[in-house]
């Protein structure tokens, strides 16, 4: 982080302005705004005000029960979580998963990238897109959309209604399934659910298309304000496949410079700690990774749609890949670094999920029974997926009595920590410095930090101690004791 925005100078005339809470987006979080008498801005950060401790409370549990109770982090995207837990397992218990396994697995997550992107852009995103930044606060919410636009907010309810229904499948439930398990998965489907399925996979292809062309053209309506509204350039993270393609579900770490050349290449999945180090602030519960080598000042990265469309070779489907060629044209060659192009990005990637789906409905190993394998058994494991929100860690270690002894989360927010402060900073700088502050203006701010589709409660995981008061009081509620700790 820039050091200027760790103190400001004579903050006794400084005004504190506060977003709290940030709406429309998954979790609790607040922007604070310091202005001086000018109405300049003189420090803007995003806060993360809510702790929770998974990665404490999860030690001492039976590793078996992990992949189940880890989906607590979220209930908008629990299968990425149950996923990546499951793969950090799968080595534990020695595992080579079956092909039948993994096209489930696979079938489950491709299912939640769909229902995840389709609920952030047209639910909390196209508010904001279709009536603009400053559009009255009533009329920002999806009964608008679907009052103004029926068409659209439709096809996005729907298409979120086709991913459930794929993760319930699979799953065996919406919302905190049960599918995954350590060595594979606890079900195959059956002919009747395949066919359920297949029934609507043409069609949520055709929405998804329509969805991209959507997004390209907001994008390209105002092309000035879309590429660089909020915009930092930045490093870009992602897993792909050994031959760089996109792949949402397994492969190597790639890390691309913010200039588009590729820094690193080919990293395994366990050896991602050589490579990112974790930070932690006074003021937010949620982590600032960087690039150990490049420090905590330049080593910040993004993750998610728009680092995964640009960092990878290829989407090997055909309808995603030329949406990308498409996108990739539109930045002329360079990379598109201003937040709203995750929304672009965004559509591509669920277009590439409902191609995949269509695709995997067709394999026989889906109704396989061949579903569970094991080997030698291992202390440690570690699992990476690309969750909707981009690159996400799991990282567990089990004694010899089979609890977990230590776990690492690295959520897919938690990476972009650092980019959403620097676009805070960025928007507020642009369109707040020295104006009128009004509901719409910061709105701008909140439109900056949605773009990342950041899910904060995932995300807070601070290392180290927590400020802690804790009072005793009598029946009367007569203050007896109290305890302070301020670190």
């Amino acid at each position: 982080m820039s050091l200027e925005l760790e103190t400001a100078a004579d903050r006794a005339h400084l005004r504190r302005v506060a977003i709290d809470p940030v709406s429309r987006v998954e979790g609790h979080g607040k922007v604070t705004l310091l202005l001086d008498e000018g109405g300049h801005v003189q420090e803007a950060r995003l806060h993360i005000v809510e702790f929770r401790g998974f990665e404490k409370f999860i030690q001492g549990r039976p590793f078996w029960e992990v992949p189940v109770m880890v989906q607590r982090l979220c209930g908008i995207c629990p299968v990425s979580h149950h996923l990546a837990a499951a793969k950090a397992l799968d080595t534990v218990v020695g595992a080579t998963i079956t092909p039948t396994a993994e096209k489930i697995r696979r079938l489950m997550h491709y299912g939640q990238i769909l229902q995840s992107h389709a609920l952030h852009f047209f639910h909390l995103a196209s508010p904001d897109l279709l009536f603009g930044f400053d559009a009255p606060a009533q009329q920002r919410n999806i009964i608008a959309v679907a009052a103004a636009h029926p068409d659209i907010a439709t096809h996005g309810i729907l298409l979120r209604k086709f991913g459930q229904e794929v993760i319930r499948i699979t799953a065996g439930k919406r919302i905190h399934g049960t599918g995954a398990i350590p060595g594979g998965v606890n079900k195959s489907l059956s002919p009747a659910e395949r066919d359920e399925l297949l029934r609507d996979a043409d069609t949520m292809i055709d929405w998804s298309r329509d969805a991209v062309a959507l997004a390209r053209r907001l994008h390209e309506s105002d092309a000035d304000l879309y590429d660089h509204f909020g915009e930092v350039p930045g490093q870009f993270l992602s897993l792909v496949r050994p031959d760089g393609a996109l792949d949402l579900y397994d492969g190597v770490l790639r890390l691309r410079g913010a200039d588009g050349r590729v820094v690193r290449d080919g990293i395994p999945c366990t050896d991602y700690l050589g490579h990112i180090t974790e930070a932690v602030r006074p003021w937010s519960y949620m982590k600032f990774p960087y690039i150990t080598t490049q420090g905590p000042d330049t080593g910040w990265y993004k993750v998610g749609p728009l680092a995964r469309v640009q960092n990878c070779d290829l989407i090997p489907t055909p309808r995603a890949e030329a949406a990308r060629q498409a996108f990739l044209a539109h930045g002329g060659g360079a990379p598109l670094h201003g937040p709203l192009a995750f929304h672009w990005a965004r559509m591509i990637e669920m277009l590439h999920a409902a191609e995949v789906i269509r695709e995997l409905l067709d394999d026989p190993a889906l109704l396989s029974d061949d579903r569970m394998s094991g080997g030698p058994r291992r202390r440690e494991g570690i699992g990476i997926i690309e969750a909707p929100r981009g690159t996400l860690i799991h990282h567990y270690q089990v004694d010899d009595d089979d609890l977990v002894s230590d776990c690492n989360l690295i959520v897919s927010t938690t990476h972009n920590n650092q980019a959403m402060n620097t676009a805070v900073r960025a928007v507020a700088r642009r369109y707040l410095d020295g104006q009128t502050l009004t509901e719409g203006l910061l709105n701008h701010i909140e439109v900056a930090i949605r773009a990342f589709d950041p899910c904060l409660s995932c995300a807070t995981h601070a290392l180290g101690k927590m400020p802690l008061a804790l009072e005793l009081r009598d029946m009367a509620g007569v203050l007896v004791d109290r305890l302070q700790r301020d670190t």
